[in-house]
């Protein structure tokens, strides 16, 4: 036997020495203890220290109380991006989980129609009042864009060509991308023009017996500048009702207000894209529109119906919770306003002044010996949205830079991200930065707290 394992535990020793009080499961416990002792007979095998069989009993314990706690945790994000996907995109207040776990108490009318008694439809909680924004004939809700995207053109399309202009055949990340989902539809595309230059002469003469639809995808997370020309959507509404072929429309990150307005884009709503009449326009209810992960169809009444009638719906529909979180968040939105509920763009239109008082808290919070230490300034940032949401536009910051005397960045920023109160930031030019354009204004004391536990 190598002495270098001499002084590792067995199984049956760590559990005894493991608290009485961890809410896991004995067999996931199990699981972990081996885990723990195999990393560190790695350790060992690449370490000449000799280490105690306390100092490793200690860490391996340390380590499985860590693990034993809720994977999934409350974070304050200090990147600066307000739709962060690895953050869960659109954030949620407490005060909007107490509004909706009162409704959620117990069962709920999800399918069942309380005025005639009678077995009803879950999309009936959504569709009047996503439709009355829209100003569409109506609408569907289901898990996700790409959700949304799938089931459309699989029922529209399936066996037939999609057109799509090669400019738009974008990728959106975690391995969406608008060629694949055409292929799992059971479609096959047809692709035109070049990827700077379309014509609409390229859709046309792509025109068969066997086109089933026309697909203008909305780049929302890149820009082609320089030689460019695509075809305005009107024009190839046209050219469907031509023809007669349906026009879908994916526009990504849909939004309900004009971002103009708002001064974080130059990027439409939904209701004016809905006054050009295409077919179908699929689009994000979480990102712009502030809701929880889904996807929203909108359009043609019966292309609408035959959707929901296909066997794909079942899979993709959405569950109770997220039907109640986006009514709570349809109620956010007034005629070119939203309310407090809708967090999202509250987060993302707050201004710079507005981010900058609340930088001057946290420094007035923190004692002089940590600002010293960690060298904590105040500075100007800009940030972007995020989720492939608005890829031109920066946004106005500011952000808590950090220059340590002593400590190196990356394991600053693990020590933040590992604390009781988890912090992510990032790392830039030799520079720690926790901006604030994403965090709350009552996570401001939390943050004071994890810095000083440093």
């Amino acid at each position: 036997m190598n002495t270098k394992f001499k002084n590792l535990p067995s199984v049956s020793q760590v559990l005894s020495l493991i608290p009485k009080n961890l809410n896991i499961h004995e067999k996931f416990l199990t699981v972990l203890i081996r885990e723990e002792i195999e990393k560190s007979r790695n350790f060992l095998l690449n370490d000449h220290e000799k280490i105690s069989r306390e100092k490793i009993l200690k860490n391996i314990i340390k380590n499985i109380v860590m693990k034993s706690d809720y994977s999934l945790k409350n974070i304050i994000n200090g990147t600066g991006i307000v739709l962060h996907t690895g953050f869960g995109r659109s954030p949620f207040t407490g005060k909007i989980f107490r509004r909706i776990s009162r409704r959620l108490d117990g069962y709920v009318n999800l399918e069942f129609n309380l005025i005639n008694g009678k077995r009803g439809d879950r999309q009936d909680h959504l569709r009047n009042h996503i439709s009355s924004i829209c100003n569409s004939e109506s609408a569907l809700v289901v898990n996700n864009n790409a959700a949304a995207v799938l089931l459309s053109i699989n029922e529209i399309a399936s066996k037939g060509d999609v057109i799509v202009s090669r400019g738009q055949l974008v990728e959106i990340g975690g391995s969406f991308r608008i060629p694949e989902i055409i292929q799992k539809s059971g479609s096959k595309l047809k692709e035109v023009g070049t990827t700077n230059r379309t014509h609409l002469s390229d859709y046309s003469s792509a025109i068969t017996k066997n086109t089933k639809l026309l697909l203008w995808v909305h780049t929302s997370n890149y820009v082609v500048k320089g030689f460019v020309k695509s075809v305005p959507l009107s024009e190839l509404i046209k050219l469907g009702e031509q023809y007669d072929i349906p026009v879908m429309v994916d526009w990504g990150s849909g939004s309900f207000l004009d971002m103009k307005s708002l001064k974080i884009a130059d990027e439409l709503p939904i209701s004016s894209i809905m006054k050009l009449k295409p077919d179908l326009i699929t689009f994000s209810g979480d990102k712009l529109i502030g809701g929880p992960q889904s996807g929203i169809i909108i359009g043609n009444k019966k292309i609408l119906k035959r959707i929901q009638s296909n066997s794909l719906y079942r899979v993709l529909r959405c569950d109770k919770i997220t039907i109640a979180f986006m009514e709570e968040i349809l109620k956010s939105f007034k005629i070119d306003k939203f309310s407090e509920k809708n967090t999202t763009l509250k987060l993302l239109t707050n201004k710079r002044s507005v981010l900058r008082k609340r930088g001057i808290k946290v420094l007035s919070l923190l004692s002089q010996r940590k600002i010293n230490s960690y060298r904590i300034k105040l500075v100007e940032s800009f940030v972007q949205a995020g989720s492939g949401s608005l890829p031109e536009k920066t946004i106005e910051s500011m952000a808590l830079s950090f220059s340590p005397k002593k400590n190196n960045l990356n394991n600053l920023a693990k020590k933040l991200r590992t604390g009781k109160i988890p912090v992510v930031g990032y790392i830039s030019k030799n520079f720690f930065y926790i901006d604030l354009k994403a965090i709350y204004s009552h996570q401001l004391i939390k943050l004071v707290k994890a810095i000083e536990s440093l």
